[in-house]
């Protein structure tokens, strides 16, 4: 392990910054994992300022359904996604916002979810985030922005919807490889008809009348379900059945383990962090402490790599670019940057939320758009944003030689070192070679210094997670 600081910063927030890393090192690892691991007791009055300027994420449902506001109240909720990842305080929380908004993936924006998904990501997503995974479940199934995307909401006794029956068990919980089967999928619609929606108001509701009764058997779920008026019991009793099963517990730990390990984490982590959350009731605290206590998350520098949007994020974090002084509009800018990136935040069109692992966003396309935003990011294209001074990436007392300046500049920016290649083909850009002096006039000080910036946020180490 080279740096445990940094190796927590990239791991555990969205990308180191030079305050991250020295509030890491000055409270220790273990101190600053349990600081994060109650967010609400962090002061971050910075971002709750920021988050004032878009006021339609408070609207509660009924308010934002009479409104005729309905994308901007979206694009209002990616803005604040972006806004929290760059600079947020509670880092940990907004990583962990990212894991469960794929969990449970209801797209943002799209078309049926209009009115409700700023409160699906309020109510659900950030009120259970490190909280229990069954409380998280139950609340998003039962959220009008769940019923509206996956068919829900029309789904009832004498037609059930299988859409949101199937998702639960293929991608919120147990998975395909618990072997639940088409007569399960049906029973799993019939449990959930009668939970839907105010279609004049918006908000969730439970209609005994459209709900289907009868026996039913989820895996090793049975219930009598004897009645209309206790459909909803039986559906949230179902519900954290799922949650507490096996499966979903082997589920929730690797997707814990892929994010904050590796792609292919081991068999004997993901058993560990499984049983200790079926120990603890599905809370997921204890199950972030054994992972960040394990040998292996320690033992895994660099072996995972960063998303597109997170590339962008980390990014912005290391260059040291502020929040617009005023207005939105900076922060819109870096949503559609994303979107170029092929991955604006909420948006995964698919149920089962973005990918995270590095084979998925390979390509000649995505590495070109990659190295544009860099370039973007460092010549401070964004006017909206708040800029440091680009004087601030360089080194004081200015290196000797030009390889030197490679080397410090990528110090800077939390690069890993760059081999000798690498630093021989910047140096090339320049028309210099490693070991020429660099003066006081040099193009690469000035005008050319984003050029620099950009080559060496372009090397691959530079997505290392």
């Amino acid at each position: 392990m080279s740096d445990p600081a940094l190796h927590l910063a990239r791991r555990a927030a969205w990308g180191p910054t030079p305050e991250l890393v020295a509030e890491i090192r000055s409270l220790g690892t273990s101190a600053w994992l349990e600081r994060q691991l109650r967010p609400a007791a962090i002061p971050d009055p910075a971002m709750d300022a920021l988050l004032s300027r878009w006021p339609q994420l408070r609207w509660d449902i009924r308010t934002a359904h009479r409104s005729d506001k309905g994308w901007d109240t979206m694009m209002a909720l990616s803005s604040a996604a972006v806004a929290r990842a760059c600079w947020s305080r509670r880092q940990l929380l907004e990583v962990l916002v990212d894991v469960w908004s794929n969990q449970l993936n209801v797209t943002n924006p799209s078309g049926e979810v209009w009115g409700t998904r700023h409160r699906y990501d309020r109510d659900v997503i950030r009120k259970h985030a490190l909280g229990r995974f069954d409380d998280m479940l139950v609340g998003a199934i039962m959220h009008p922005a769940m019923l509206r995307f996956l068919d829900g909401a029309s789904s009832n006794r004498w037609q059930p919807n299988e859409n949101l029956g199937r998702e639960l068990l293929e991608l919120h919980t147990v998975g395909r490889a618990s072997g639940y089967t088409e007569r399960d999928v049906r029973d799993s619609a019939r449990i959930l008809t009668g939970l839907s929606v105010d279609w004049d108001r918006g908000p969730f509701v439970y209609k005994p009348q459209d709900h289907w009764t009868g026996p039913v058997r989820v895996l090793g779920f049975r219930h009598a379900n004897a009645t209309p008026a206790g459909g909803r019991k039986v559906a949230e009793a179902y519900l954290r059945y799922l949650a507490h099963h096996p499966a979903t517990a082997l589920n929730v730990a690797r997707r814990l383990a892929v994010r904050f390990v590796s792609d292919t984490p081991s068999a004997k982590l993901v058993r560990t962090l499984a049983a200790t959350y079926r120990r603890n009731g599905t809370a997921i605290v204890p199950v972030l402490r054994a992972l960040f206590g394990s040998a292996e998350f320690w033992a895994s520098e660099g072996r995972k790599a960063r998303t597109p949007y997170e590339s962008l994020v980390a990014a912005v974090r290391a260059l040291g670019i502020a929040p617009p002084p005023s207005g939105t509009q900076g922060v819109l800018g870096l949503v559609w940057e994303a979107q170029s990136l092929g991955q604006p935040p909420l948006a995964w069109p698919r149920p089962d939320g973005y990918p995270d692992v590095a084979s998925a966003w390979t390509g000649a396309a995505g590495t070109v758009q990659r190295w544009t935003t860099h370039l973007g990011l460092a010549g401070q294209w964004n006017r909206e944003l708040g800029h440091p001074d680009q004087k601030s990436w360089l080194p004081s007392p200015l290196p000797m030689t030009y390889a030197a300046l490679i080397d410090a500049v990528a110090a800077r920016l939390f690069v890993p070192a760059l081999t000798d290649r690498q630093r021989a083909a910047i140096c090339t850009f320049f028309e210099r070679r490693p070991g020429d002096p660099v003066k006081q006039g040099d193009p690469v000080l000035h005008w050319r210094l984003p050029h620099l910036i950009a080559l060496i946020l372009d090397a691959p180490q530079a997505v290392l997670r």
